[in-house]
């Protein structure tokens, strides 16, 4: 007998991430999110002009003490062609932050998005009320 398929089998890298360490023990300020979410802002959808975060693609920010970050974000859809690459597009965007000591960023595919998750200046861009 054959194995139950799951969304995850068709998907393109459907474990996509993107991982960097610096070995930076300077900890004198710690990143806060606000810093993180400025970074990611930078980086937009190659087939919609909006950003990834007022896309409401990114699902995660977590920082810890030491300035490791975490992320976990999504596409708005699983057959995207990019999608191996935008977790890496996203940390690149984060390198600069000083004393960062690593970023990680995961591509999740649940909860599945949705066109609510979208800020409401994305929504203006688009066109969708």
């Amino acid at each position: 007998m054959s194995e139950e398929k799951k969304l995850e089998d068709f998907l393109p890298n459907k474990n996509a991430s993107y991982f960097m360490e610096f070995h930076n023990l300077n900890n004198s300020s710690i990143i806060n999110k606000e810093e993180v979410i400025k970074c990611i802002k930078t980086v937009q959808d190659p087939e919609i002009p909006v950003n990834l975060f007022d896309l409401g693609l990114i699902y995660e920010i977590k920082i810890n003490n030491k300035n490791d970050v975490k992320i976990k974000m999504t596409l708005t859809n699983p057959n995207c062609p990019v999608a191996g690459s935008m977790p890496e597009s996203v940390g690149k965007s984060v390198e600069k932050l000083p004393n960062l000591n690593s970023v990680e960023v995961s591509l999740v595919w649940y909860p599945k998005w949705q066109k609510n998750f979208m800020s409401e200046e994305a929504k203006l861009a688009l066109d969708i009320f």
